[in-house]
């Protein structure tokens, strides 16, 4: 049984007018080009990009300078004489000409479709994070893309997913008490009875759903500061609950399987953990 606050495994004829109107809207589809896309988040390094991203067959679009502001370090504009976005960093040297259809890094070509939208200069994801040193990956519980960049200590998904279960499940909690709820999820990566990856976990179903922030919602909200740290200390190896796979808090449920089935380890703020 799921219970809020705890973690179980559980168309001969045409008019003149009719002629007129087909031209302007021949015209109207000729100027404003048709892009059979749609809205994805993108996240780097845990945050969200602040600007809209594109998906379209199976290719994930992001303005330039977004992404790049997000990586850190990097200066970008826009080259009218040559009708390009120039992208520089300490390292990289890139530009992206939309009327090719190329993007140019440390003089390497990549194909890939370029454009312009609303002022905004629009790449393939993949291909630039790639080049770069970075990686993007499809996340499948965010229904967007995931972007590690090539300095950051923590895989992206990892990183965006657990702080905002900690956040959802102890939110008010102490430090400490939050990183035991991250510690509750690596432990269950490392277990033979529970999936790998920390995404996988969090969004576990095999028993039922194992968080109730998965089924209410919660924990697709924004992460508290603390959360957000308590993640990073839990990621770096920091360990404040021992080796425990089970919690609940005593105020929001009886935990009667936990009590029956698993071994008490402590008690940390309002959660009761369990080996």
């Amino acid at each position: 049984m799921k219970r809020q606050g705890m973690l179980t495994r559980n168309g001969k004829g045409h008019s003149l007018g009719g002629t007129l109107l087909c031209g302007l809207l021949a015209a109207a589809s000729l100027s404003l080009p048709a892009r059979a896309a749609r809205t994805v988040p993108v996240q780097v390094d845990g945050d969200i990009l602040p600007a809209a991203c594109y998906l379209e067959q199976g290719v994930t679009y992001v303005p330039l300078r977004t992404l790049m502001d997000a990586f850190g370090g990097w200066e970008v504009f826009w080259d009218a004489q040559e009708q390009e976005a120039v992208a520089s960093s300490q390292n990289y040297h890139l530009t992206a000409n939309p009327a090719e259809n190329t993007i140019t890094i440390n003089g390497v070509d990549y194909s890939g479709t370029v454009y312009v939208e609303s002022g905004r200069t629009y790449i393939p994801l993949r291909t630039v994070t790639t080049a770069v040193g970075g990686t993007a990956e499809w996340d499948t519980y965010l229904g967007g893309a995931a972007v590690t960049s090539a300095d950051a200590p923590f895989d992206a998904s990892d990183f965006y997913w657990l702080s905002r279960i900690i956040s959802a499940e102890s939110q008010g909690e102490s430090l400490t008490g939050q990183m035991a709820v991250g510690n509750v999820v690596l432990n269950r990566v490392l277990s033979e009875e529970f999936p790998d990856t920390i995404p996988a976990v969090i969004f576990d179903r095999v028993d039922g759903v194992q968080f109730e922030p998965v089924e209410n919602g919660t924990v697709y909200r924004t992460p508290t500061t603390q959360s957000v740290e308590a993640a990073k200390r839990v990621l770096n190896g920091e360990e404040a609950i021992g080796n425990a796979l089970y919690f609940y808090a005593p105020a929001l449920s009886q935990g009667i399987w936990i009590n029956a089935n698993r071994t008490y380890y402590t008690t940390i703020g309002c959660h009761r953990f369990y080996l």
